[in-house]
């Protein structure tokens, strides 16, 4: 994912946490049992903490002393922390707002793109020359 799309996706999802985020706490609060409600809560908090990452790739992105090697793995990750975004909280919320359980099915292949993601940003971190001059 190249930096223009990882910063529009970052976006875009920061958005909709907060939306998603509001639209919980306001409108599903009494309607929800508590047990969904947890759900729901987790799913934003994971979208909101998964945002945040996705706006600091997108700005290694934008660095232009970032070495290739580098680069194509936070690419990488941006893609992985999107799509655990999208199957995590978005399967929780899913399941939140249909009640269908099997849905939970879905979230744990989220986690694990994020650790993959988490993995691949670890692989980026590694092609790092060892000192870098800041002057």
């Amino acid at each position: 994912m190249q930096a223009k799309a990882s910063l529009i996706s970052a976006a875009i999802s920061g958005f909709s946490a907060v939306a998603l985020g509001a639209f919980g706490a306001h409108g599903l609060k009494t309607v929800l049992s508590p047990k969904l409600m947890a759900a729901w809560q987790t799913a934003v908090q994971y979208h909101l903490v998964h945002t945040v990452v996705l706006i600091a790739l997108a700005a290694l992105l934008m660095s232009t002393k970032l070495p290739d090697g580098s680069r194509s793995w936070i690419q990488r990750s941006c893609t992985m922390m999107l799509t655990g975004i999208l199957l995590f909280s978005g399967s929780l919320y899913l399941m939140a707002l249909t009640s269908i359980r099997p849905l939970g099915m879905i979230t744990p292949i989220g986690g694990i793109s994020w650790l993959v993601g988490w993995g691949f940003l670890l692989m980026a971190a590694t092609k790092l020359p060892s000192s870098q001059n800041n002057s």
